[in-house]
């Protein structure tokens, strides 16, 4: 039996993001993202708005993805990791982590995109049929 190929995307506006950071600044942060991707993004302020945009749209693709959008997983629980060479990966936690080994899932694979005011995710994996 052939596994099957889920797919997800999602699309966040940069600005929209930027504004949340202004307006709620650490409570935004913490309630969002993890403490890692909070770190890589606020690294350089001016490219935060763009890097936390990225990461939001990749748990949304996620949870689009893995079919998660009533299963209660909370955001911090799908994590956008970063390699020293640049690529990202997805680290889940908790729930998430326990529903993708129950649900069998393998070759879970991230592409982040930004360009003007919008960042993009794609989100693929692998399950048994």
């Amino acid at each position: 039996m052939s596994p099957a190929l889920r797919v997800g995307i999602d699309i966040a506006q940069i600005s929209a993001i930027g504004a949340s950071l202004e307006a709620f600044g650490a409570r935004f942060l913490g309630r969002i993202f993890s403490p890692a991707e909070a770190a890589y993004a606020t690294q350089s302020l001016p490219l935060a708005p763009q890097r936390l945009a990225a990461r939001f749209a990749a748990k949304e693709a996620a949870m689009k993805a893995f079919g998660w959008s009533d299963a209660g997983v909370a955001w911090r629980e799908i994590e956008v990791t970063r390699a020293a060479d640049g690529a990202c990966a997805l680290a889940l936690h908790g729930s998430a982590a326990r529903l993708a080994a129950e649900g069998g899932w393998t070759d879970i694979c991230v592409s982040l995109s930004h360009d003007g005011d919008y960042a993009t995710a794609v989100v693929a994996a692998l399950a048994p049929r």
